[in-house]
This record gives structure tokens, C-alpha cells and sequence, in this order.
């Protein structure tokens, strides 16, 4: 068991790297920029695994050899508590004075009557009597056997939790996606369809639990101070024959109140806002983008992102490219102004503007590489191939025109949700596995061993002797009282009769 504590210690040291330390599986992005800030450093780093610390052997090595330390424990326990519940109590020893506990007192009932009402005073303890050369008789009785049941199954319960949780993290996911209000869909059809996905160590995507889900229309209330109070979002959702009927089931997804269907986990964890901006280009076509923005203020909701634009009907793909527009900026769900800056008062969508920055040129988007949907290639206007053609402060339904006659106008916001979706095979065998990890350590700790023996002397006056010893197994309080209580009903027979 010291061995097995020793690798506990361990694992809870090696886990700390992974808590401190960027994880490639989380962020790759920023693993990739820790280590090229640090050199040799991160370099080293990333040779011990310390980026991908719960998947790397030395973790690994640990957790296994957890696993055998206690497997290696709990064998031989439980081989000798079977072998304690098959054995008898051990028989009265000789001199009961030199227990931590006893008494002893003389009575005119005889050893046989004697060791029937302790037969009967302690019903319910393992008993076994006997009698003994000099025509003695006695009683040898021991409780708290669940003392050690308790201990078993509390160990083997905690093996089972870290069989489940290592198994949960070989074939569980977990995934980030924001899905607009409006009658937005998503289907948990591929990795794909995720913002960002963390896939366990046996899951390659390609066999994900079947679902789709709609999210209809969302409400947000919030307190005078803007501290959320609570978020509701109308959703519909299909999965099993579902799917194959065209059936959607309404369900009322709330945080704290997760959707569970095929197997799976889906959690409304926050949301946003989505700026609609129209515009109508030189030729008089238009363009209405709604591309979610992102909160940078979580009390106000004030939010920062762009909403990129290709030009209609440009067939020369350089000038297509060197004709893009993108509005960034800021959006106040409700606008407070200071002067010409734009802030937030609320969270809600009271009073919503946006104060833009209007991109032209070639944005990149057609270059191979990826590209945040909340921001612009800096390079591009570092090099020149995009250009600042525009600032303004615009409230709902107002418009601004470029120098080229195209017109942007801001309609308004609308709301996005932002859902987590959980697969967790083993969730039901960790739940089990928890609680019997409590109960066994409350049986292990409430539980105490104690033995207690009688003996009943007869005398050459006809009188009997009776002797009580007690010895509790393992340190407990209040055994004493116990211990009393017994003797003296025990002795106290014997004095009436």
C-alpha cells in the first residue's frame, strides 16, 4: 500500500505540468507559440511530452504501474479476509486480567447459565464457546468484520474509477461549436462540424454518436448590475429513428440542465451576439453577412470579430481577390458613448451599435492557410494588400458609403449559442464507482474490530466466576463504554440470579 500511495503522489506531480503547462491536444496553436518563445527550453519540454502529458509513456508508465501496486495489494487482502471469515474467533485466552479491558464478579448461577446469557446478550457477534479441562466454560465473540469489507471495496471501487476514467479518456470526446439562434443546425456527424474538438486517444471521428440539433431561439435575463440570471435556449433535436423520420423533439436547454440523447452530453455553455451587416456593392447587388463575433468583456457582452465579404460577379480571380472586404471592430449590445468611443452599458441587447474599421484588398482567405473567422490577416495590411478604407460609429439601421459608392448598413444583432457536447462511455461506472468509494470509506471508518470473552469458573463453595475481557482490534473511542455496558449486563445477571 506505501508503494501504491507513493505512485498517487506521483501521478498527482506528474499531472501538474498538464495543468500548468499548454497541451497540444487543447491548443496547438499556442504549444507551437510557447515553444518558439522559449528556445531550447520549450524544445526540451516538448521532448519530455510535457505538452502531451497525459499521453506520454512516463504518465503512462505511472498510471500502470498504479494499476499493478494495488491489483498487487488487493489480492493478497482479500485472500486473507477470506480466510478471516471462514476462521472461527480465537478461543478465551488464559489469564483475561491482562486485556485492556476487564471485569469480573461471582455469582451463585452456574457456567452453563452463565454462558447462555452471553450466548443471548451478545447475539449478533461471531460466538463460539467451548469448555475447558477444569470444567470451565467460555465464550469467544468478534464484531466488525465490515470494517475490512469496507476497506476492500473502497480500494477496489477507487481501481475502478481510474479503470473508468483511463477508458473514458481512451473513448470519450469532447467538443466546442456555436450555433446561431435563428434556426441554426448542427449534426454531430464529424469533427468537422466542431469550432474545436478533443478527441480521446481511441477516437479518430469517424464513428460519432448520430444527433442534429436546431437551436430555434435563445433568451437571456439578467440582473440590474448585468449579472446573468439565467439563459434559455428553445431547442429541437433528433437522433436515433429520429433521423431517418424527420421528427425533432423540442427541449428547453438551460445551463446546469444538459440535453442527453445517444449517448451523449450537450450543454448550453454561453452566448453572444452576431452583428447583420447589408452591403450593396457599385453594380447594386448585396450582400448580408452575419458572422458571430466574439465577447472581449464577459460582464457587458462587448464583443470584437469581422465579417468578411467577396465582391458578386467579379470573374477575374485576381481582381475578385484584390476587391474583398472585411468589418471589424467593436459591437456594444448597449451602446454608451464617450465622445467618438464606442462601450457597452449592458449585456442585452438594448441599444446595440458597432463602431467598424473597413478592410479592402485581398484578405487572404483564398491563400491555403487557415484563418480566424474573428479576425484579419495582419500580415495582408502589413504588406500592403490590404487597406483601411473606413471608420465609423454606426447604431441600428444606420450606413456609411465607401469611396467606390458601396454602402454598408448595420441591421442589427442576433444571438449565437455556444453548446459543448460530452461522450463519456464510462460516466454511468464512474458514478457507481464514486459512490462506493464513499460508502467503503464510511464503512471503513465508522466500523471497528473488537473481541470479547467470557469465562465462567465454577468454584468448590458452588459458586461461579465470571470473568469478562474485551480488546478492541483497531484504535476506536468510546469502546470502553461499550465494553462497560456489556460487562456489566453480563454480571449483573449473574449477581440477581
Amino acid at each position: 500500500m506505501r508503494t501504491a500511495l507513493t505512485l498517487l503522489f506521483l501521478l498527482a506531480l506528474g499531472a501538474m505540468p498538464g495543468a500548468l503547462l499548454p497541451q497540444r491536444s487543447l491548443n496547438a496553436q499556442k504549444v507551437d507559440e510557447y515553444i518558439a518563445e522559449r528556445g531550447w527550453w520549450g524544445r526540451f519540454l516538448d521532448d519530455l511530452q510535457f505538452f502531451d502529458v497525459y499521453a506520454s509513456a512516463w504518465f503512462s508508465a505511472v498510471y500502470v504501474l498504479l494499476f499493478v501496486s494495488l491489483v498487487g495489494c488487493l489480492l493478497p487482502r482479500t485472500w486473507e479476509y477470506f480466510k478471516q471469515m471462514r476462521a472461527k474467533p480465537v478461543l478465551t485466552p488464559r489469564n483475561l486480567a491482562r486485556m485492556p479491558h476487564h471485569a469480573a464478579a461471582d455469582t451463585d448461577v452456574g457456567p452453563q447459565a452463565v454462558v447462555a446469557h452471553a450466548e443471548r446478550r451478545l447475539k449478533g457477534w461471531r460466538l463460539v464457546a467451548a469448555e475447558e479441562p477444569d470444567g470451565a466454560r467460555t465464550v469467544s465473540a468478534e464484531r466488525g468484520y465490515l470494517r475490512e469489507t469496507g476497506n476492500l471495496v473502497f480500494h477496489f471501487s477507487l481501481l475502478g474509477l481510474l479503470v473508468a476514467f483511463a477508458l473514458g479518456k481512451m473513448f470519450g470526446y469532447e467538443g466546442q461549436v456555436i450555433v446561431q439562434s435563428n434556426g441554426g443546425q448542427f449534426c454531430n456527424s464529424g469533427v468537422y462540424n466542431y469550432d474545436s474538438f478533443r478527441p480521446g486517444l481511441r477516437v479518430d471521428g469517424t464513428e460519432l454518436s448520430q444527433f442534429c440539433v436546431r437551436v430555434d431561439d435563445f433568451d437571456a435575463t439578467f440582473l440590474h448590475n448585468g449579472q446573468a440570471e439565467d439563459f434559455l435556449a428553445d431547442i429541437r433535436y433528433q437522433s436515433g429513428a429520429d433521423l431517418e423520420t424527420g421528427t425533432w423533439r423540442p427541449y428547453p436547454l438551460k445551463v446546469n440542465s444538459p440535453l442527453r440523447t445517444a449517448g451523449d452530453r450537450v450543454y448550453l455553455l454561453g452566448h453572444g451576439y452576431t452583428p447583420l451587416f447589408t452591403v450593396t456593392f457599385p453594380n447594386g447587388q448585396t450582400r448580408t453577412g452575419a458572422t458571430q463575433w466574439r465577447p472581449v468583456n464577459q460582464v457587458t457582452l462587448a464583443s470584437e470579430g469581422a465579417t468578411k465579404f467577396d465582391p458578386p460577379d467579379v470573374p477575374d480571380a485576381e481582381q475578385r481577390r484584390k476587391s474583398q472586404l472585411a468589418i471589424t471592430g467593436l459591437l456594444a449590445p448597449t451602446a454608451a458613448f464617450r465622445g467618438e468611443l464606442l462601450d457597452s452599458a449592458f449585456p442585452a441587447a438594448n441599444d446595440p451599435a458597432v463602431a467598424i474599421d473597413v478592410y479592402r484588398g485581398d484578405l487572404g482567405t483564398d491563400s491555403g492557410r487557415g484563418q480566424s473567422i474573428f479576425s484579419i490577416d495582419r500580415k495582408m495590411v502589413e504588406d500592403g494588400k490590404l487597406a483601411k478604407v473606413a471608420r465609423q460609429n454606426l447604431k441600428q439601421g444606420e450606413q456609411l458609403t465607401l469611396d467606390d459608392g458601396t454602402v454598408i448598413r448595420f441591421d442589427g444583432v442576433r444571438d449565437w449559442v455556444s453548446l459543448q457536447v460530452s461522450h463519456d462511455p464510462t460516466q454511468v461506472w464512474v458514478l457507481v464507482f464514486s459512490v462506493l468509494v464513499i460508502l467503503g470509506l464510511a464503512v471503513s471508518l465508522s466500523v471497528k474490530r473488537r473481541r470479547i470473552w467470557v469465562r465462567a469458573t465454577p468454584r468448590e463453595d458452588g459458586r461461579t466466576v465470571v470473568e469478562v475481557g474485551g480488546l478492541a482490534r483497531t484504535d476506536q473511542a468510546g469502546y470502553g463504554e461499550e465494553f462497560t455496558s456489556l460487562s456489566r449486563d453480563l454480571l449483573a445477571y449473574k449477581e440477581e440470579s
